[in-house]
């Protein structure tokens, strides 16, 4: 089936021929839905922390970062922006040379609201010839979209959401990127003051992002009194999946040559892999306030981080007591006690293991990366949600799912996704080595059943798309998760451009 060709294509991205099988083999079968007890709420698996606890988790964080400890902010950053300016693209291609629709008559009336105002009234005058108050009071509204989306103005159209500016300040105006350096310093800053970075981007802009970040990291690193250490990274291309045919087979293009396409932000489970950290927080790059709106984000950033290690150094204890071989019936049952009431894991076959049995099951559950996610009131806006589901092994564990993972064709379970109590912001801090101080190698701990398939196009044909297990699903299925409830403030994504005009991003 593959030819001379196709094998030297696959060889280049760091693809096997066995990684090419399975790939085809999940369009033939498809995945399967996960079999879900609940939805999570804080009567099942989610945890509200109480002000008495806040104040000891943010103190148990801030002793954490007393240590010499490497703390990083991870931040998804190469999604383009394009579809923040759906409504705007429409109105371009549109007949009408007015806004037509409330959406679009608000952009308009609100431009000087905008950071990116100033930027683009200059792009106006350079290329129109005419300020942006001009333009309008010429009617000219579709000049005004065109040289903020399109390259020969300020190409938001194109550029990624970490590039663009987002909030305005007396001092000037920042972009979403630099929202990040500024939280990064808030929370994450270690006692050698010393704040990591780390920025996924796509290779097409990444010579931007450096760019940017030389140009402002002097101001942030004298601003904050600290030191920064910003990397970045793309995708691999071994992350990349086959398309096929209505038929199964692969895809090719019009020249017959094999089409891959980027695995989604699963891929980036690699990435984070790669990364040298004890402690990390992900955190979508779009996700962001001006520092004014902060505090809360902060203070439940330090509380889950704390949670995070208060849970870590329960477990680290646990594991050295099971490696001693010293342990008592008594602190099995303890540990049995943690498993199910702290991790919220269950095997309704427990009760009948005997002691050495159970011991080598225990292990097995504390041996696993450890993740804090901070779950928000459900109201309304899209996206996965927490869940109680069963495991391959068939315990029960918490998990983050997203609607193609569950049969919604199934009454009950569709009551469960439509009726969540909460849903996930993304908002995530992981620990990524074990009691030893050992890395864990974390593509072991993905779940390769929880992929997702997708109908696309390419040049008029009809293809399927294969998307690797999510970053926050399936990628961290075999992780130990926690969920803590944080408050709505502190999740304020942009996903269009009239979202900048909310207050909280004012």
């Amino acid at each position: 089936m593959l030819t001379t060709k196709d094998l030297a294509l696959i060889e280049q991205k760091g693809i096997s021929e066995k990684q090419i099988d399975e790939q085809l083999a999940c369009f033939e079968k498809g995945f399967p839905f996960l079999e879900i007890i609940a939805s999570a709420s804080v009567e099942k698996g989610i945890r509200v922390i109480d002000n008495e606890a806040q104040i000891k988790y943010m103190e148990a964080w801030d002793t954490y970062l007393s240590k010499n400890k490497r703390i990083l902010k991870f931040v998804p950053a190469s999604g383009a922006a394009s579809r923040m300016f759906k409504d705007l693209y429409e109105f371009l291609s549109s007949e009408a040379n007015e806004p037509q629709n409330a959406f679009m008559v608000k952009f308009f009336a609100s431009l000087t609201s905008f950071a990116f105002y100033n930027a683009l009234d200059a792009v106006c005058l350079k290329n129109e010839k005419r300020t942006i108050p001009q333009l309008l009071s010429d009617k000219e509204y579709k000049a005004v979209v065109d040289n903020l989306l399109s390259e020969k103005g300020l190409n938001y159209g194109q550029l990624p959401k970490g590039l663009l500016l987002f909030h305005s300040y007396p001092s000037g105006v920042r972009t979403a990127m630099e929202e990040h350096l500024s939280e990064g310093a808030l929370y994450a800053k270690n006692n050698a003051a010393e704040v990591n970075i780390h920025f996924t981007v796509s290779p097409e802009h990444k010579a931007l992002f450096e760019q940017l970040v030389a140009a402002k990291l002097p101001a942030f690193e004298n601003k904050f009194s600290v030191r920064y250490d910003i990397s970045f990274s793309v995708q691999k291309p071994s992350t990349d999946t086959l398309a096929a045919d209505s038929a199964n087979q692969p895809f090719r293009d019009s020249n017959g040559n094999l089409l891959f396409r980027p695995g989604g932000h699963g891929a980036l489970i690699e990435n984070l892999n790669d990364v040298d950290a004890d402690v990390v927080f992900v955190k979508n790059i779009d996700n962001v306030v001006p520092d004014t709106f902060k505090c809360s984000t902060i203070i439940y950033k330090k509380v889950l981080a704390g949670v995070l290690i208060t849970l870590q150094h329960k477990i680290f204890s646990y594991l050295r007591l099971i490696d001693s071989g010293q342990y008592t019936h008594a602190q099995i049952e303890e540990m049995i006690h943690f498993l199910q009431e702290d991790l919220c894991i269950k095997h309704p076959e427990m009760k009948n293991l005997e002691d050495a049995e159970l011991i080598i099951y225990i292990k097995s559950k504390l041996l696993r990366p450890l993740r804090v996610c901070g779950m928000v009131k459900n109201v309304g806006e899209p996206g996965g949600g927490p869940f109680l589901t069963v495991n391959p092994d068939g315990s029960y564990s918490l998990q983050i799912l997203e609607s193609s993972q569950i049969d919604l064709t199934d009454p009950r379970k569709k009551e469960l996704f439509e009726n969540g109590t909460h849903f996930n912001p993304v908002d995530l801090v992981c620990a990524l080595k074990d009691h030893n101080g050992k890395k864990y190698h974390l593509p072991d701990f993905v779940d390769k059943n929880t992929g997702f398939i997708s109908l696309k196009s390419k040049d008029g044909r009809e293809l399927k798309a294969l998307e690797l297990p999510g970053l926050w699903n399936g990628a961290m299925s075999d992780w130990n998760t926690v969920f803590v409830e944080v408050p709505i403030e502190t999740f304020n994504p942009v996903k269009t451009v009239n979202d900048l005009l909310r207050p909280e991003h004012q």
